[in-house]
């Protein structure tokens, strides 16, 4: 289907919803200070609307991948229950430095949003903080220790899988908030490798669900190849 000028890619759309395919390194909204966002582009995402869509849940700035927005307020609605009663189903790519001790699993530590001292915020795993899971598969290993992994968030706060992984001892590969100190350098250009590869949405009653999947990103595919990953998978 065509793409507006300027605007993410459209990989799903019907009359309710649109599934687009964020790019890594954009904020889906302006934050206090403002600047460019991915929202700046929804006006050409209207598509004969009188109004443009909204999103219908959140990414990290740095996370790539399927992004769901509903496009009015009937629809945005539907949506935000799906997501509110866990029936959407969101699946992650990422690569890790390190592996989990077992092929498959689930991370279940607690994340409490936390100020710091530099007057931002950072998550943190907290016996009083929120439940938070994350099922994980492994599909992938490297010969230089990185590792690819699929990841199946059960609950949605921010940065989950970003903490899990760290907190578990496989941090994500580029990840400049919980990374390795080589990653959290601030002369470091490796990319967040952490892309929202597919999310499904039993959004009709009597149809199969709604299915989308986002290609990996240019900037990821080398490393993703040497954990085994090939075009098709």
């Amino acid at each position: 289907m065509p793409n507006p000028p300027n605007s993410p890619d459209i990989l799903y759309r019907d009359g309710l919803i649109l599934i687009v395919d964020k790019p890594a390194g954009v904020a889906v909204h302006a934050g206090p200070a403002g600047g460019p966002s991915l929202e700046d582009c929804f006006d050409a995402l209207r598509f004969g609307l009188p109004k443009p869509p909204a999103l219908a849940h959140r990414l990290d700035r740095d996370t790539s991948g399927c992004l769901v927005l509903g496009r009015h307020t009937k629809a945005l609605r539907r949506v935000g229950k799906l997501f509110s009663d866990g029936r959407v189903r969101k699946t992650y790519w990422a690569v890790v430095r390190g592996m989990p001790p077992e092929k498959a699993g689930r991370i279940d530590f607690p994340l409490l949003k936390t100020s710091t001292k530099s007057g931002g915020w950072r998550m943190v795993v907290d016996k009083g903080g929120q439940e938070t899971i994350t099922d994980f598969r492994v599909r992938g290993l490297s010969e230089d220790g990185l590792c690819w992994l699929e990841l199946s968030p059960k609950t949605g706060r921010t940065h989950q899988i970003r903490v899990h992984c760290a907190q578990s001892g496989y941090p994500i590969l580029g990840d400049p908030w919980y990374g390795t100190p080589e990653d959290r350098a601030a002369d470091s250009d490796i990319p967040l490798h952490l892309h929202a590869r597919s999310v499904e949405l039993p959004l009709y009653p009597k149809k199969d669900p709604i299915r989308a999947e986002a290609p990996v990103p240019e900037t990821m595919r080398a490393a993703f190849q040497r954990c085994g990953w090939a075009d098709g998978q």
